[in-house]
């Protein structure tokens, strides 16, 4: 990994103590990266639909999609801790909380430590101890194997550090069923596999950011034409992968596999064609790379509402 120059981070602004509450309490909340959050809970809650048969208890909703803010945000507060020396010489990130000086490094080591407790707690006692497990799993896999081992060592770091948001899937299960079964494991890996082409277009976009900082982004190891090509291979194995829940598992009706292929075929679509503007040796804004990354979020979410609506039709 390229040594980075770094400058003290959380002493760039004005002291914590000097800043209104309001802008203080909004720094804790940007330190949860609520718009990952968002993408989370999009992934948790229909699959809780999906383990029901049905509408599942809102109790077990509500406790479930607050634990599970908690858990992520205090991952994401401890990932702005160890990051914030790189945070602070990137432009993508250097009006974090953290880099600013909004929030102390101090308080937002002990605002992650302590969303991390309460949200573990919160699974155990209001959901089952299967799901505080896995809530804690994921924290510990996105701090240590990611943040500290991955993401500034390998080119694979997205890959397989996107194991912890997958994880997601598995804990909307177990709320409702309190066990593990095959329906998960197959949107796990749908999660897994789109991972990379989701993240990958934005590293190319901000891949001079990276590789200011020595973070080795497939992006910046490697052509476009080359990570075009990774998307494309991810991106047919994701949308394959995503038609196994209705075949050979029989766990949908034939709505789910209608929108499945549906949102697939668009995917695919812009997949092959960044992968042609980057064989045709365009770049810059007619790369268009971040099509795909936008429309990967909307894929997303409407192929897991496709979950949550299917038991209705089953």
């Amino acid at each position: 990994m390229t040594a980075v120059e770094t400058r003290p981070a959380g002493v760039l602004g004005t002291g914590s103590a000097h800043r209104p509450l309001g802008a203080r309490v909004m720094g804790f909340v940007a330190l949860t990266k609520p718009r990952i959050i968002e993408l989370l809970l999009i992934t948790t809650v229909p699959v809780m639909f999906l383990a029901a048969g049905g509408v599942p208890s809102l109790w077990l909703v509500l406790a479930t999609v607050v634990g599970g803010y908690l858990s992520a945000g205090g991952a994401n507060a401890l990932n702005m801790y160890i990051d914030r020396d790189i945070d602070a010489l990137m432009h993508r990130t250097e009006q974090r909380p953290l880099v600013t000086g909004l929030v102390s490094p101090a308080e937002g080591l002990v605002f992650g430590i302590t969303l991390s407790v309460v949200s573990t707690v919160w699974f155990a006692v209001l959901v089952n101890p299967l799901s505080a497990a896995l809530s804690l799993t994921a924290i510990l896999y996105y701090v240590f194997v990611y943040t500290l081992w991955l993401k500034r060592r390998t080119a694979q770091n997205i890959v397989w550090g996107g194991v912890a948001g997958c994880l997601q899937v598995f804990i909307g299960w177990s709320a409702v069923r309190n066990e593990l079964a095959w329906a998960p494991f197959v949107l796990f890996l749908v999660l897994f596999f789109w991972t990379p082409p989701h993240y990958w277009p934005l590293s190319m976009k901000v891949k001079d950011d990276y590789e200011r900082v020595g973070v080795p982004m497939l992006p910046v190891v490697a052509g476009n034409q080359v990570v075009a090509r990774q998307i494309v291979l991810y991106s047919w194995v994701m949308v394959l992968t995503s038609l196994t829940l209705w075949w050979p598992l029989g766990q949908t009706s034939w709505f789910y596999p209608v929108v499945a292929v549906a949102l697939g075929a668009f995917w695919l679509k812009e997949a092959h064609g960044l992968h042609s503007r980057a064989k045709a040796g365009i770049t810059g804004a007619k790369l268009k790379e971040m099509r795909l990354f936008h429309w990967s979020i909307t894929y997303a979410t409407l192929l897991f509402v496709a979950v949550a609506v299917d038991p209705f039709l089953h």
